[in-house]
């Protein structure tokens, strides 16, 4: 899994958009967090909740949505292994920013 990073829950948040849904943090009483309106495909997220918390309710969203076949899962295998080799080239650059100084 990628580190919770601003620009993991961008990642996260364009996979959604490229699949026609619209993502909108609003305040409200969530009890997990988010939820979707089905027919306009749209997924309302508390605008309170943390970077980590929204980052979970995304990913949530993308799990429920492929186990509905709304998003394919050969689109979201993709999206995880480039957010993962994103991370892990961000720690191998920080070993060698280590190793120089």
């Amino acid at each position: 899994m990628a580190k919770y990073t601003q620009a993991y829950l961008k990642k996260l948040e364009d996979l959604l958009k490229d699949n026609g849904y619209e993502i909108r943090y609003e305040k409200g009483n969530f009890k997990s967090g988010f939820c979707i309106l089905e027919d306009k495909k749209v997924a309302v997220i508390n605008k309170f909740s943390s970077m980590e918390s929204r980052i979970h309710a995304l990913v949530e969203i993308v799990n429920m949505l492929v186990q509905q076949g709304k998003i394919d899962q050969d689109h979201k295998q993709l999206f995880i292994k480039k957010a993962d080799e994103s991370a892990d080239a961000s720690a191998a650059n920080a070993e060698e920013i280590k190793e120089i100084k």
